[in-house]
């Protein structure tokens, strides 16, 4: 896999969701509010659908449909021409290019998917909040490990009125920031099962004569 489409792919579903000795300090109660306002929406957030759009630190966008269900799984399936697909089945996270015919697994924990797929989402927990940011018709929760044991950070974006998450950033120990939009986020019902199982296109690579 390449620089620019690995950093694509660990970007999205496989930077530790870790971050730099920043300083931290008690939140404020306003602060705290955002904060469980936000685990309050994620914690309701069961099943939803949209699109996305990723940059990567070079500034090379791609974009897909996302599938979100949780507790543990989601699907990224991106456009063509590119042949990947980035799974959450509930306990792992796989990357799958069907153009390269390469496969790849990482425990859904050390991802920060792992933040908004829990069961119970704790934004008190595991990860350490390092700054809530106020923005035009919303919020940014920047969050990091809270045991440090790799660098990087995770931002994530919240839209206020209607509630919604509509982006996340991570930043990796050198400073590279991969960035995914959301788009139209909706809450859905009933999607397929087979959207979060893994398919490894090495398996169905035509046999050589």
């Amino acid at each position: 896999m390449s620089f620019t489409r690995r950093t694509l792919a660990l970007g999205l579903a496989a930077a530790a969701l870790a971050g730099p000795a920043l300083a931290q300090g008690a939140l404020s109660p306003a602060d705290q509010a955002l904060v469980d306002k936000a685990a309050t929406y994620l914690q309701g957030l069961t099943e939803a659908r949209g699109r996305f759009v990723q940059t990567d630190a070079m500034g090379k966008s791609t974009q897909g449909t996302v599938y979100l269900k949780r507790p543990g799984r989601a699907r990224f399936e991106y456009d063509a021409p590119s042949g990947m697909v980035v799974v959450a089945d509930g306990a792992a996270v796989t990357v799958a290019d069907s153009r390269l015919m390469t496969f790849n697994r990482y425990p859904l924990g050390s991802t920060p998917l792992s933040l908004f797929l829990a069961r119970n989402i704790r934004l008190d927990r595991s990860v350490a909040i390092t700054g809530v940011d106020r923005i035009p018709g919303g919020f940014v929760i920047v969050a990091r490990d809270g045991a440090r044991k790799t660098p990087g950070q995770l931002a994530l974006t919240f839209q206020d009125s209607p509630m919604a998450l509509t982006a996340w950033s991570v930043t990796d120990a050198q400073g590279r920031t991969t960035r995914v939009k959301l788009i139209g986020l909706e809450r859905a019902s009933g999607l397929d099962k087979a959207l979060f199982t893994p398919r490894d296109p090495r398996r169905s690579r035509p046999a050589s004569s």
